[in-house]
């Protein structure tokens, strides 16, 4: 029979000082005075507060080019403008050619992005590939990593991205080490497709939750990001470890905003703030697929009723009722410029058809 000292056998420490080694040196922490609680210091919102904190798993989630990755590279660029060095392990296969230009169109300069020593871009081959980065970066220690993305990083370890357990052994070999590194951590993944499960966050929530150190930000669009045009998506605070970003944002509902995400690629370079929160602006967490909002937007002509995209589009009804109520309040709803849209007004940028001029919808007409 395995006893307990063969499974977890005690090192011999030695007595006295030495054992000290073991734990915390609380005594030097206090020495000048009691430190203060860690904030966020990346990512710069126009009020001067920040999102993202240094040396810590962040994470970003959300639907298909809801802009995650946008809202990722925006802080990369921030910190590289700085002279902070940037790491970029791109799983996802964003491509070396895109991500470089994204940065350009960012105003990064090119002899920083060209300067190993600040700026270090990776698509890794395999789990050996990117072990050695990981490991590389304890000596180089960055200041900013970018891991894009967790959806695609569990089957690169030969892990399973639905299991809760897969995901803390990835979160150990590759996002824990690079947190310790010094790095600002920001994860980007994607939501389940199951209604369900969309409102309370990412697949295999609980696992990533408890391993967030930092923040975790959901990315909602507000304005679908068109190349040329820009738009922008609200961040809405899943989960804030030490606070620092939480007490500078409106008390809102589950999950409060802490900004909106603003781009403008109208000009040759493109352009982003971060707007602070106000009250009401808190983006509804919905539980309809980007997918089905998609499906909605390319009927030709737009949908009329329940019935009418049950038949188009071959759903049941559960489905179809969900989608259209999701649709219809999206592009009803009047969200006025100062928020970031493209107008002053309220008026909806895409009125339900129907709806209007005295006419109100109801559940009893759509069925």
């Amino acid at each position: 029979m395995t006893s307990a000292a063969e499974v977890f056998p005690v090192p011999d420490t030695g007595a006295g000082e030495q054992g000290n080694a073991l734990y915390a040196d609380i005594a030097g922490l206090l020495a000048g005075g009691i430190p203060d609680p860690p904030s966020p210091v990346l990512m710069y919102r126009e009020d001067g507060h920040a999102l993202f904190y240094d040396g810590q798993v962040n994470l970003l989630f959300g639907d298909p080019e809801s802009g995650k990755t946008l809202v990722a590279q925006a802080a990369a660029a921030e910190a590289l403008s700085a002279r902070r060095r940037v790491l970029f392990v791109d799983i996802d296969h964003n491509g070396v050619q895109a991500t470089v230009y994204r940065f350009l169109d960012l105003g990064v300069p090119e002899d920083l992005l060209a300067d190993t020593a600040l700026f270090r871009y990776v698509e890794p081959e395999d789990k050996t590939h990117l072990r050695a980065v990981v490991a590389d970066s304890r000596d180089w220690g960055p200041a900013v990593a970018v891991v894009d993305s967790v959806g695609e990083l569990l089957p690169l370890l030969g892990l399973s991205s639905n299991s809760p357990d897969d995901f803390t052994i990835a979160h150990a070999a590759v996002l824990k080490p690079l947190a310790m590194a010094g790095a600002a951590v920001l994860a980007i993944d994607h939501l389940p497709k199951n209604p369900e499960n969309r409102a309370n966050g990412p697949t295999g929530t609980a696992a990533k939750r408890r391993a967030i150190g930092g923040v975790s930000l959901r990315v909602t669009v507000n304005e679908t990001f068109v190349p040329g045009k820009g738009g922008s998506a609200f961040l809405s605070i899943n989960k804030d470890r030490h606070g620092g970003l939480r007490r500078h944002c409106p008390q809102e509902g589950k999950e409060p905003t802490a900004g909106l995400f603003q781009l403008d690629s109208s000009g040759f370079d493109m352009k982003w703030t971060v707007k602070a929160p106000q009250l009401g602006d808190a983006a509804k967490v919905s539980g309809v697929p980007a997918d089905d909002l998609a499906a909605l937007d390319a009927l030709d002509p737009p949908p009329k009723s329940v019935r009418d995209v049950k038949y188009r589009l071959r759903w049941r009804s559960e489905r179809a009722t969900e989608a259209l109520r999701e649709w219809r309040s999206q592009r009803s709803r009047g969200v006025s410029g100062e928020q970031g849209t493209t107008g002053g007004n309220s008026v909806p940028m895409f009125p339900t058809p129907g709806v209007g001029n005295g006419e109100h919808a109801t559940e009893q007409e759509d069925q």
